[in-house]
């Protein structure tokens, strides 16, 4: 009889534990999931950034003719950005790298065709112009929410394959923890604004 019961305690201790360690491993992959989702909706925001850069060269081209290298510098960064893709299953810290510098080049290209409006009077009273400023600047506004969720996400999936007990399933299982983004070099400094 005495035997029946330890056995029997034991199944129910092993019972209780694969339920425990199924119930982490769930939990870890849903939240590299919702990671891995809010990196896409990362993704999803620049790549609207990139398809209105056409529609903003194009309007500025008929006012700002002479600014040739300018308009061609945004569209070199634009093509740049578009061919760094990353899967987010194998986002890495040097990827993520990677990729913010690339959409870190079309933000100082745009900001020089934004900053040719005071050149050029009449592209500041051009409605189309002044539309696809409007369209950019929500789409920024966007950009950095989608970068905050993904960063809160990537964060909560951080904390589970790090902090005990689920990091015991985590390493079992190879879960590894995804990359923050961070603020661009100089970020820091208030830009310098002459007139």
């Amino acid at each position: 009889m005495k035997k029946i019961s330890t056995t029997f305690v034991v199944v129910i201790v092993l019972i209780i534990f694969v339920l425990v360690g199924f119930g982490m491993y769930r939990g870890l992959v849903s939240t590299r999931n919702d990671a891995e989702k809010e990196w896409s909706n990362v993704q999803t925001q620049y790549q609207q950034r990139a398809d209105l850069i056409p529609n903003l060269v194009a309007t500025v081209k008929g006012y700002a003719a002479h600014e040739q290298g300018t308009l061609e510098g945004v569209i070199e960064a634009r093509a740049k950005a578009t061919q760094i893709t990353i899967d987010p299953t194998q986002l890495t810290p040097e990827k993520l790298k990677e990729y913010q510098a690339a959409q870190g080049d079309i933000s100082s290209a745009l900001g020089k065709i934004l900053a040719l409006r005071e050149a050029y009077p009449d592209l500041k009273a051009n409605q189309n112009f002044l539309e696809l400023q409007s369209q950019l600047e929500g789409m920024e506004h966007r950009i950095a929410t989608a970068r905050t969720r993904y960063n809160d996400a990537a964060t909560i999936y951080k904390n589970k394959v790090e902090q005990p007990p689920s990091s015991f399933v985590a390493s079992l299982f190879g879960f590894q923890p995804k990359p923050l983004f961070e603020a661009a070099q100089g970020a820091e400094n208030a830009p310098k604004v002459e007139f």
